[in-house]
């Protein structure tokens, strides 16, 4: 598993071996990117259900001033600090161990922050998506320039608006799909 654009471009990171991980493809990275472009500095990313954490790291090579990684699995949660340390952005993530299956009321208090881009890559099949649009678009979370990134399997059913956010493309890649929210204040 390897960055693939920005600063660190190329840049082997640990990737996981039979832990029930999924990381999101090469191919799908590199379509989100170009979906929502490549130059991301300053930008701040909350990274939810983020497993090896390659979605928020990507996002750092490409600019971004800071990502809040968020996950159950303590397996996750040692990959992504080892994937941080290779990337040397250690000061750059914050991680939360925190069960999402639930909702993500308590991420607000827990990050105190506002964000621009958030990435959304659940277990497929779980209909954890609906779930956490809902917490996000009644939430102080959002900036008004921001952008959920849904990764889903193609055959999911995903609102296309949902409260204040509104479905600006969607694109599917093999058994992928990619759904993109823009905020709406």
């Amino acid at each position: 598993m390897r960055i693939t654009g920005g600063q660190l471009k190329g840049r082997l990171m640990v990737s996981p071996r039979g832990l029930g991980i999924r990381p999101t493809s090469d191919q799908v990275r590199e379509a989100i990117f170009n979906i929502i472009g490549q130059d991301l500095h300053g930008v701040k990313v909350l990274d939810l259900f983020a497993g090896t954490g390659i979605l928020g790291l990507e996002t750092l090579s490409r600019g971004a001033s800071s990502v809040v990684f968020v996950d159950i699995s303590p397996q996750s949660i040692k990959l992504i600090r080892k994937n941080l340390a290779l990337c040397e952005h250690q000061d750059s993530g914050v991680i939360i161990r925190r069960d999402l299956r639930k909702g993500i009321r308590r991420i607000h208090i827990l990050s105190k922050q506002v964000f621009d881009l958030v990435f959304l890559d659940p277990p497929y099949g779980k209909n954890f998506i609906p779930l956490i649009l809902s917490g996000l678009s009644t939430m102080d979370i959002l900036s008004n320039r921001s952008r959920v990134v849904a990764e889903s399997s193609k055959t999911e059913k995903l609102p296309v608006s949902f409260e204040s956010l509104e479905m600006v493309d969607a694109r599917s890649y093999g058994d992928t799909k990619i759904s993109v929210y823009a905020y709406e204040a």
